[in-house]
């Protein structure tokens, strides 16, 4: 345990980033998931009701991303990828390429 005011205070100070960066990572996941989860939706009944869908989660997840690389919780590269990820797989789902015509 802590011995002075100083480390004291230290401590609570990191016990509290920690749980803001665990609340920060566990909605950047949940929101990942999310939107594969409607890639994947769509996939099986494409339609433009789950388009929409598909639209909204990818934007929520990049807002989210964004929002935790800003406040320092993901590094910016990390971030970078992680929104590649999720572009490319709805690109793929939304947009399949023509390879059998």
């Amino acid at each position: 345990m802590a011995n002075n005011k100083s480390s004291k205070k230290r401590i609570e100070v990191a016990e509290r980033n920690w749980l803001l960066n665990r609340s920060y990572k566990s909605a950047v996941r949940t929101l990942m998931k999310r939107c594969l989860t409607a890639v994947s939706a769509y996939s099986q009944q494409p339609d433009d009701e789950t388009r929409v869908v598909v639209r909204t989660s990818l934007s929520a997840a990049f807002s989210k991303i964004d929002k935790a690389v800003k406040r320092g919780v993901l590094h910016r590269n990390t971030g970078a990828n992680q929104k590649s990820r999720l572009s490319a797989m709805v690109k793929q789902a939304i947009e399949p390429t023509a390879t059998s015509v």
